[in-house]
């Protein structure tokens, strides 16, 4: 009986270690992974700033208006003046479907609660 128990012992140590191992080259792996998807986050990032300031000096106000002055027969651009901005009280709202104060003018209390008292105060 003895021997029989001493074998299961080993056998579950076996497959202890067994599992031991394969969870460690899956976890190394699972970290190479990471590692790998960080650089490629940071070489993104790297070149998504110098597409930013690429963006940045090719839109430079004085470039375009070089460019704009450079294909004016082309394009017929005009420059931008002051008068063609408009005001603040040339917006359009949208109109709201109901008057906040006919809303609040319509609620009426029905009934008032007499008497309130708490558990501690009755007699």
């Amino acid at each position: 009986m003895r021997g029989l128990l001493f074998g299961a012992f080993a056998l579950a140590v076996m497959g202890l270690a067994y599992w031991a191992y394969y969870e460690n080259y899956k976890t190394q792996e699972a970290l190479r992974t990471a590692t790998s998807l960080q650089r490629e986050i940071g070489a993104s990032r790297e070149t998504l700033a110098v597409l930013q300031a690429e963006w940045a000096y090719l839109n430079r106000p004085e470039r375009l208006a070089d460019l704009a002055a450079l294909n004016f027969e082309r394009l017929q651009l005009q420059p931008i003046t002051r008068e063609q901005f408009g005001a603040l009280k040339q917006v359009g709202y949208p109109v709201p479907e109901f008057n906040i104060d006919e809303l609040l003018g319509s609620i009426e209390v029905r009934g008032q609660i007499e008497n309130t008292e708490v558990d501690g105060d009755r007699p």
